[in-house]
């Protein structure tokens, strides 16, 4: 089983958005029973919350479920149990590396830094910039490419046609 976090701040916005992308990704591709995915945010202001609104309505727009999401903040033992932490700016990077110190297993990179020629390393804060249309593009994108880079790593096969 292959385990996937993604991980902001706050854990309501962009880290949420990428759990619920790349869930739906992973059932178009017929892949449930065999990647984990989950969020977290490095700070603990929002634990227990939901996505926020507009984190919500951008979902929704594109018809992505995100029910069950719920803001949690991340734990040492989570750096240890998946296989990829996926962060969603340089910022977040170097919290989660100084968090685990010697006991990082997993790969930690940023989401963009799977999208060969991206024109931007960091995926912006709409809970700052308001933009949620373009974190979904960029999310959307990113999630695409780190599925793709995960069936190749893991030799994963779907149950899907063409996948």
């Amino acid at each position: 089983m292959v385990k996937v976090l993604f991980v902001c701040l706050g854990n309501i916005c962009r880290s949420p958005m990428a759990e619920a992308v790349f869930r739906h990704l992973v059932k178009e591709r017929g892949l449930e029973g065999k990647i984990i995915v989950d969020s977290a945010g490095t700070g603990n202001w929002h634990v227990g919350e939901p996505p926020h609104e507009g984190t919500q309505a951008i979902l929704r727009k594109n018809q992505i479920d995100f029910s069950g999401i719920r803001a949690r903040q991340i734990r040492k033992e989570d750096l240890r149990e998946f296989d990829y932490i996926i962060a969603m700016d340089a910022e977040n990077v170097g919290n989660l590396r100084r968090l685990a110190g010697y006991d990082q297993t997993g790969v930690i990179g940023r989401l963009l830094d799977f999208v060969p020629d991206s024109e931007t390393a960091d995926v912006p804060d709409p809970y700052y910039t308001g933009n949620f249309a373009e974190v979904y593009d960029l999310i959307q994108k990113g999630c695409e490419h780190l599925l793709d880079t995960i069936i190749r790593e893991k030799k994963l096969c779907g149950t899907k046609e063409g996948k």
